[in-house]
Parts: C-alpha cells; sequence; structure tokens
C-alpha cells in the first residue's frame, strides 16, 4: 500500500514527525509531500534542505514540493491513505473548507475524490479556541481519521492541541479498515 505524508510547518514537532514517517516507512510506500511553510523555512529545529533529505532518505523519494505535482494524486490514484502530521491550525482551516493552495491542502482535496482515508496528527496552540470549529468540523466528516490527541501543556498553553505521534502507525492501519483509533482525546 502507498501512503502519502504530508508534513506543514509545526517545527517543534519534528522531533517526533520523523520517528513516525520511519515507522510507517517499514509498513507501506510513503510519498512525502511538504508544504512551503516546511519546504522553506530554516528555524532552531533544522534547516528545510535537512528536513527534505531526511524525508527523501526515509521515503526513498524526494518530496512534492508544488501544486501542479500534488494535483494528479486524485486522479491517478496514487494513494490508500494520506495523512497529514503535523497538521497545524492553518492548515485545518484550509483543509476544513476545501481550500487548495498548497501543495499540502491540494493533495488532501485531490484524494478525497477518491473516499479514500486522510489522516490527522493535528498540532496547533490554538486548538481549543479559533482552529477548535475546523477541528469540530473535520471531526465530523466522512473519510478523515485523527492520531489521539490531547493538550500538550495544560498549565503554560490552556488552548494547545498535539497529536500523539507515536500512534501514528495505528491510526494509519484503522483508518484503512474505515476505523477511528480510540480513545480519540487522550
Amino acid at each position: 500500500m502507498t501512503v502519502g505524508f504530508a508534513v506543514t510547518g509545526s517545527f517543534c514537532t519534528f522531533s517526533k514527525v520523523f520517528p513516525a514517517m520511519e515507522a510507517l516507512a517499514r509498513e507501506y510506500t510513503l510519498v512525502p509531500i511538504f508544504s512551503p511553510a516546511a519546504a522553506e523555512t530554516d528555524t532552531r529545529f533544522g534547516s528545510a534542505q535537512a528536513q527534505l533529505r531526511r524525508a527523501s532518505a526515509i521515503c526513498g523519494t524526494p518530496p512534492i514540493l508544488t501544486i501542479a505535482d500534488a494535483e494528479p494524486i486524485g486522479p491517478k490514484k496514487m494513494l490508500d491513505a494520506l495523512v497529514v502530521a503535523p497538521c497545524t491550525g492553518n492548515s485545518l482551516a484550509k483543509i476544513s473548507r476545501g481550500i487548495a493552495d498548497t501543495c499540502v491542502t491540494m493533495a488532501v482535496k485531490s484524494h478525497l475524490r477518491n473516499g479514500r482515508p486522510v489522516v490527522i496528527a493535528v498540532s496547533t496552540n490554538d486548538g481549543l479556541a479559533a482552529a477548535g470549529e475546523n477541528l469540530a468540523r473535520l471531526l465530523n466528516r466522512k473519510n478523515f481519521y485523527f492520531v489521539p490527541f490531547g493538550q500538550d501543556d495544560p498549565l503554560q498553553k490552556p488552548t494547545s492541541l498535539v497529536a500523539d505521534f507515536s500512534l501514528l502507525p495505528q491510526t494509519v492501519s484503522a483508518a484503512l479498515a474505515g476505523q477511528q483509533l480510540q480513545p480519540i482525546l487522550l
């Protein structure tokens, strides 16, 4: 089976995202996809080029980086499932509204035309604030599955939510069977 692995700009989670990508690569053929923020931004968590090289090494292929390269995902039925990990509040908002203005959001929109699963690993500082309505919208939508998530620092960041990236392989397996891994709230 082939799984798309879309990475967005929650840079602080990359230390957990790449081990999850490695775990999935042991079970599936992975197609990496990087949002412009993830592909172009150097941060204290590493350079963009280093992140792209790491994904290429894990997946065995360079990441999709453009809307034009992401668009054929649906028509060519390239993926059995698509993971967005991490999924920022910004990407969550766009996905929940069907906006396809980055390669990641285009990949989701294109992939959904086939009725196949999209797995979201949320990572947003406003998951229990402004991003909450977008999260709820996708929780109620067909073909969306969530990596179980919870508050990462309730005292210092009371509205922040983050997925348990170690549960990504189990979530993908459940999603491919049409089931949401439970419990969803940690």
